[in-house]
């Protein structure tokens, strides 16, 4: 089994490190990619969360096509955007083929909410300036927010979910969280002390993330399987 590893906006491939020791340790093979824009990558006129799903599928093509890979038996862990990024692939229905978990870190409910606290903090009016940011964004990505939100997409995620989210998040607010929770079909809420970084509060849970992927990747063809990081 493998785990695709995204990082969050303004981060790479290395902010999603502190995981790959447990999994590893666990049997489960890692991933940690960098985003278009990001780290190593190539850069483009602009990145979202349809073009980090766009990545997150090439990761996954790449590698099913590893030896020692079980196709059938892969999980998303995603930061952020990150984290929205793999709901949204996770959501589409061919493209969700062979994805049987995803770990969401930190994910927001809607990206206009997030912008919108974003204007405020700067002070920015709504009614006017704010509206047409919006409006000129989302005509740049070339989708919807309400499209692309994870409080829509988690809908229709049909594969176990686990949302993990810090108590003392000043970024995307604990609240997300639950609305998260409440949407989704199947989702396991890990509550955790922390802000919106959790790489350093993850470690004392690695065990309970690991259990859940260690469940949700039992081999159909064997027995289930439960794990220690």
């Amino acid at each position: 089994p493998a785990v695709l590893a995204m990082h969050g906006w303004g981060a790479n491939a290395s902010m999603m490190s502190p995981v790959v020791a447990p999994l590893l340790a666990a049997g489960i093979a890692v991933l940690l990619l960098d985003a278009r824009c990001h780290g190593d990558s190539d850069d483009e006129v602009f990145t979202s969360v349809p073009r980090f799903a766009e990545d997150i599928d090439a990761g996954l093509r790449w590698l099913r096509r590893c030896g020692g890979i079980d196709g059938r038996r892969i999980a998303l862990l995603g930061h952020s955007v990150g984290a929205a990024a793999a709901l949204l692939h996770a959501s589409r229905a061919d493209a969700a083929a062979g994805v049987q978990a995803v770990v969401s870190l930190s994910a927001f409910a809607h990206p206009q909410e997030m912008m919108r606290r974003w204007l405020a903090e700067h002070r920015l009016p709504y009614p006017v300036i704010g509206w047409y940011v919006l409006r000129h964004v989302q005509r740049v990505i070339g989708a919807r927010f309400d499209d692309i939100a994870p409080l829509h997409t988690v809908v229709r995620v049909a594969c176990p979910v686990l949302l993990v989210h810090g108590h003392d998040d000043r970024i995307v607010p604990f609240s997300d969280a639950l609305r998260l929770q409440r949407a989704a079909r199947a989702a396991e809420l890990l509550a955790v002390a922390g802000e919106h970084d959790l790489r350093e509060t993850l470690r004392p849970h690695a065990a309970a993330i690991v259990d859940f992927l260690l469940r949700a990747l039992a081999d159909p063809g064997g027995a289930p399987r439960t794990g220690q990081a």
